[in-house]
């Protein structure tokens, strides 16, 4: 290969610089793909264009590498996946922290074999997920992307999303990209981008233990370094992080992707490159192999610094040779035949897969609160159905979905609203009054008095508020109707926005009783309004199918199971309050407010009751390299069948450094029918109670643990101590 042959492997192209009028254009890849391409970005995602034309425009793009170059690569096709592939007319799948909120791995795995099937339809090879960022500070606008605050069950998604979409071969599979390498959810006051302050056994026992865990147990293709630094080191600059941990330690034998224009940042955000040649010796150095989404540092300006001696041909050849190997595993390099079979694209958004989004939407609904109120029915003769997010499809939406990201309705009215919901499963005995109250943000409160108006001709109020998600204020300028989570929409406090909390209380001043229907992707601090409502259903952000489950969990046809992944606060000044924290952290209460969260991680009420009992473990004292057996009961002993999640969580009573007060370690989603009892059994290997000491050694020490079992983090039925020996 010619030194241009190679750069050309380490660069990507957007799409819409091989486009004429919304086709290929083979002018134009004459310009840009003479010595061929590694990436081509976002076929069919910022192209926006029908399935159908950008499947035709990914062959093309094929066919002209093969054919008019004189390597013959193809380029790995890459595209965003993180509520379902990210192009028009495909599935709507939840959000990923809805995802996190069923903990159903399983289910998890199937959204992403789903996923996988959309996107090989259409040509592509690589999925820009899934986020593997822990939550520490919900001001941050990216937390609805992740699988929330807990290491273990991040990882537990992430492995689930991963087997998804790569599947059993890769060759059919789609390569999955783990971000953001790493702990980009604990930036300073939660503002995208913004440094972190982690020492290294923070990073490595909390930040690094899902990437870790991926990267071991499975062999995901691609890892994508994080935007910010860590202690002055900018991660797309580090090879401790990209090189001696994730290579070197942990075995990763992938390609490293840079996250978009994050190569160049080390010249004009962190500036420790005094220009964009320089910029591209650190980050080929640290051990980034592609620089997306287009050609930039890694183009003209690194050619020249190799032709200078600025930067080593054998830096090139590193980085072309894991790209070259990575498209092998695609199979980009088999023999091809000079058109791609027809691809089948009744798989985008086929029934299956919007039944599929359907149960998962259901399956990840948290009831926080019920007064009694809920399940709805019995004698109700009428409904208000109240707020915002009432009748908006929209809103149900993560922000990487293509109409939030976009700014364009299109399959919106495909979708099912909240009010739409309700229609279909109150029936024509239940009247419905529909008033929005006010807009998501803003100050209008002229129509409050209309909703109160609405109220009080009601037996009771379904009140949908929150947030709106995407990211149209980063493209089109802020506006005070637009988004107020997803990337870029940080926020300096977590209450509802707008006058939204004025309007729960004036409902409430009726008399009648409120549930609060709260579409959000990021944990919001409700402690202002929480006493206002009779109940509380917490949906995430469901997607297009959302409105049905939602509706039908009211109504009971549903009975919610979903439990919080992340820690709600009261108020914002508690933050951070995850709960596997340090003793310490709640030590004291603030002079006019508690320390303790709104609702724990974990937490979730059922339509049932759920008795836990009989807890017995395999060993009092066991080795470092056994495992231990756990064992109990659950029964259902309520009236109506239900799934509860069982929960293990381990304390560590004395160590050499200071330990978190516990830690999830197993969970179970159950389904029990009314009366029904079964027995829960965990395997534990002892090495999994690791952590770094003093020295940074990897270390299970000899003494005192206790396991904890119950319905949530706080909510602990039984407990049991062992010895490790």
């Amino acid at each position: 290969m010619t030194l241009a042959e190679k750069i050309a492997q380490l660069c990507a192209i957007w799409v819409t610089d091989l486009l004429e009028d919304g086709r290929f254009s083979e002018e134009k890849a004459g310009q840009h793909l003479a010595e061929g391409i590694g990436q081509v970005s976002r076929v069919a995602g910022v192209g926006g264009l029908p399935v159908r034309e950008a499947a035709a425009v990914a062959d093309a793009i094929q066919d002209y590498l093969r054919h008019n170059t004189r390597l013959g690569v193809p380029a790995i096709l890459h595209e965003e996946c993180l509520c379902g592939f990210q192009a028009r007319g495909t599935t709507s799948f939840p959000q990923a922290i809805g995802l996190a909120s069923a903990w159903n791995p399983d289910l998890v795995e199937r959204i992403g074999a789903a996923i996988r099937k959309e996107m090989r339809a259409v040509g592509t090879h690589q999925a820009l997920g899934p986020v593997l960022d822990l939550v520490r500070d919900p001001r941050w606008g990216r937390c609805e992307e992740t699988f929330g605050e807990d290491p273990y069950l991040a990882a537990c998604m992430g492995l689930a999303v991963v087997r998804g979409l790569q599947g059993d071969d890769l060759r059919t599979g789609i390569a999955a990209t783990l971000k953001h390498f790493v702990a980009h959810g604990s930036s300073e006051g939660g503002r995208n981008e913004a440094p972190v302050s982690a020492g290294p056994r923070e990073l490595r026992d909390c930040f690094m233990v899902p990437f870790e865990r991926v990267v071991k147990e499975t062999e995901v293709l691609s890892v994508m370094n994080a935007y910010h630094d860590i202690d002055g080191i900018p991660c797309a600059g580090s090879a401790e992080l990209l090189t001696s941990i994730l290579r070197e330690e942990w075995g990763f034998g992938g390609i490293v992707v840079s996250d978009y224009e994050a190569v160049d940042q080390l010249r004009r955000m962190h500036f420790t490159a005094v220009d964009k040649a320089e910029a591209a010796r650190q980050a080929l150095e640290a051990g980034i192999d592609v620089e997306l989404p287009a050609a930039d540092c890694f183009g003209g300006p690194l050619a020249s610094a190799v032709k200078s001696g600025r930067v080593s041909v054998e830096l090139i050849d590193r980085a072309a040779m894991r790209v070259l190997a990575a498209k092998e595993r695609l199979g980009l390099l088999d023999a091809a035949p000079s058109r791609q079979p027809s691809v089948d694209l009744s798989v985008i958004d086929s029934a299956s897969h919007r039944s599929l989004s359907a149960r998962a939407a259901g399956e990840s609904l948290v009831l926080l609160k019920n007064d009694g109120v809920l399940p709805l029915g019995g004698k109700l003769a009428s409904l208000a159905v109240i707020g915002p997010n009432a009748h908006s499809v929209r809103n149900l939406l993560g922000d990487y979905a293509f109409e939030a990201a976009y700014g364009v309705p299109v399959g919106l009215s495909e979708g099912t609203s909240i009010l739409k919901g309700l229609e279909d499963v109150a029936g024509p005995g239940i009247r419905l009054n529909f008033s929005p109250g006010c807009d998501i943000g803003g100050e209008d409160s002229s129509g409050i008095e209309p909703a109160v108006r609405a109220a009080e001709r009601s037996d009771a109020v379904v009140l949908a508020v929150g947030g709106r998600s995407g990211s149209e204020p980063v493209l089109r300028g802020y506006s005070e109707h637009g988004d107020t989570s997803g990337e870029g929409r940080d926020r300096a406090e977590l209450g509802l926005p707008g006058v939204q909390e004025q309007l729960v209380r004036e409902l409430a001043a009726t008399g009648k009783p409120v549930v609060l229907v709260i579409v959000d992707g990021r944990p919001l601090a409700l402690g202002n309004v929480e006493r206002h409502a009779a109940a509380i259903l917490w949906c995430w952000l469901p997607g297009k199918q959302g409105g049905g489950p939602i509706a039908r969990a009211l109504f009971g046809a549903l009975n919610p199971a979903g439990r919080l992944p992340v820690t709600l606060p009261r108020e914002t000044g508690q933050v951070p309050v995850h709960y596997n924290r340090h003793s310490a952290s709640s030590k004291w209460d603030y002079i006019f407010g508690s320390n303790r969260p709104l609702y724990p991680f974990g937490h979730g009420l059922s339509y049932t009751q759920f008795v836990y009992g009989g807890l017995r473990l395999s060993a009092e004292r066991i080795g470092r390299d056994e495992t231990l057996g756990i064992a109990f009961e659950v029964r259902n002993a309520g009236r109506r069948d239900g799934d509860e999640v069982a929960q293990l969580y381990v304390r560590d009573e004395i160590a050499s450094v200071v330990r978190p007060v516990k830690e999830l370690k197993r969970f179970a989603r159950l389904h029990l029918k009314a009366g029904e009892e079964t027995t829960v059994k965990f395997r534990l290997p002892i090495r999994e109670l690791a952590f770094h000491d003093r020295s940074l050694n990897r270390v299970v020490e000899a003494g005192a643990y206790e396991i904890q079992v119950g319905a949530s983090s706080e909510d602990i039925c039984l407990k049991e101590k062992f010895s490790v020996v």
